[in-house]
C-alpha cells in the first residue's frame, strides 16, 4: 500500500488470495484475489482491485464505484436492477445492496470504496 500519489497498471498487478466465505458461494468454484493499493488514515476510504474467476457468489456491498478491467459479470440487486458489466464499464453499488454476482469470464476491476 502506498501513501504517495502513484500510477498502476492494472491488468498486471500483483494480486493476494482473498478467499471468500463458502456461505457466499452459489455455484461454482470462484476464488477471489485482491489488493488495497490505498487506504485513508481513518480506514473509511479504500482504493484497489479485485477479481473473481466464474461462478456464482452472493455478498452486502458498501458503497463502492468501480470499473471493469477484464471479464464481464451479471449483477442483480435485490429489489433493484440487474445489469451486466465487462471491460470498460462502470457501476455504482450503494451501502446495504444485496447482491448476486454470475461471473462469466474471470472478472477484474478498480474500486474506490467509501466505509
Amino acid at each position: 500500500m502506498t501513501t504517495h500519489s502513484f500510477a498502476l497498471h492494472i491488468p498486471d498487478a500483483e494480486l493476494e488470495p482473498d478467499p471468500l466465505d463458502p456461505a457466499q458461494i452459489v455455484s461454482g468454484t470462484p476464488e477471489v484475489t485482491g489488493k488495497v493499493v490505498w487506504e485513508s488514515a481513518d480506514g473509511t476510504q479504500l482504493r484497489g482491485i479485485w477479481q473473481i474467476t466464474p461462478g456464482v457468489v452472493t455478498d452486502t456491498e458498501a458503497d463502492e464505484l468501480f470499473v471493469v478491467v477484464s471479464g464481464s459479470a451479471t449483477i442483480e440487486v435485490e429489489g433493484g436492477a440487474t445489469f451486466t458489466v465487462g471491460p470498460g464499464d462502470m457501476a455504482v453499488l450503494r451501502a446495504g445492496d444485496r447482491t448476486t454476482w454470475t461471473v462469466h469470464e474471470t472478472l477484474r476491476k478498480a474500486y474506490a470504496i467509501s466505509l
